[in-house]
């Protein structure tokens, strides 16, 4: 049924998230990335749409998000184990920094279930990894 659960709201008028599968030396975490921006769509008064595009975008300002379309990624591990964050150095370490600095950058050429791989982005290797979706067995 059209709209239901989401009143009336299509893909387009979503916050964006992807899962992704973040791969280092013998490392793999599968991460959520969110958008931090609320859809961009014209607000028309009176519309159910228009009024929850408002309060994203109120919310989201409230929390200090610019809103102004340049990616601004929150990421948190699939698992719910750890922190979330929006600061890709606030992380520690090298494997979360480098991943989501990426992600930031590429926001827009991602796609869910795609790799983010460490080594093959700081060219320690030739070649990226190939999901565990496809080389491991469930």
């Amino acid at each position: 049924m059209a709209g239901a659960g989401h009143c009336g709201l299509d893909e387009e008028n979503k916050m964006r998230t992807k899962v992704l599968e973040i791969r280092d030396e013998a490392t793999f975490i599968l991460v959520l990335a969110v958008d931090m921006n609320p859809p961009t769509l014209g607000i028309a008064e009176g519309h159910v749409w228009a009024r929850l595009n408002e309060i994203e975008r109120w919310a989201l300002r409230r929390c200090g998000y610019p809103c102004d379309g340049t990616p601004n990624i929150l990421m948190t591990r699939l698992d719910g184990n750890g922190q979330a964050t929006n600061d890709p150095y606030g992380w520690g370490g090298r494997t979360f920094p480098v991943a989501h600095d990426w992600i930031i950058r590429h926001w827009v050429e991602l796609s869910d279930g795609d790799v983010v791989d460490v080594q093959y982005i700081l060219g320690e290797t030739s070649q990226p990894k190939v999901s565990e979706r496809i080389t491991v067995s469930s």
